[in-house]
């Protein structure tokens, strides 16, 4: 027995390309595992790999500088490491992103994410960044609200993924 197509759940990179997401970078985590195996089996699709989330925002940036609608993906540890082009590039030039955070150490997974795990979200309310943290069934309207947040302040907004929430 199949199931009918309307009945399937939409992967988290369709909902990117429904929302006119046109270019995606980033840094491998396990945590997104599905959308970048999808991004990278989809030669029609603009993916560039990252050595580094810092890297990764240069390349959303002059992605955006270009035409496009970039969207970056990393894991939280590499969130501080974008800090700081995060708090300056992007926010000075009013750089719409969206940034798809994996969320390491939200269920005390390893002992090397203990810290960065729940310093997640201080971190993005330090840097101001709007973020949405949401459930598989959440995940449509949560990219939604994120990409209107991005949209209306043309500036980056976070949606960040915990373990499990993606198939």
């Amino acid at each position: 027995m199949s199931v009918a197509p309307e009945l399937v759940p939409a992967s988290l990179l369709d909902l990117l390309l429904e929302q006119r997401f046109d270019f995606f970078t980033g840094v491998p985590d396990s945590t997104l595992t599905s959308v970048l195996n999808e991004l990278e089996a989809r030669s029609d699709l603009r993916y560039v790999p990252a050595v580094s989330e810092n890297v990764a925002v240069g390349l959303a940036t002059g992605a955006w500088l270009g035409g496009a609608r970039p969207a970056l993906l990393m894991q939280n540890t590499g969130l501080a490491l974008a800090a700081h082009p995060l708090a300056t590039l992007t926010s000075i030039c009013r750089i719409p992103l969206l940034l798809v955070v994996g969320w390491r150490g939200h269920d005390a997974d390893a002992p090397e994410h203990d810290f960065i795990g729940p310093a997640t979200q201080p971190l993005l309310e330090a840097l101001r960044i709007p973020f949405f943290v949401p459930d598989a069934e959440t995940l449509p309207n949560d990219l939604a609200d994120a990409v209107a947040t991005m949209d209306s302040s043309r500036g980056v907004a976070a949606l960040v993924i915990r373990p499990g929430v993606l198939a």
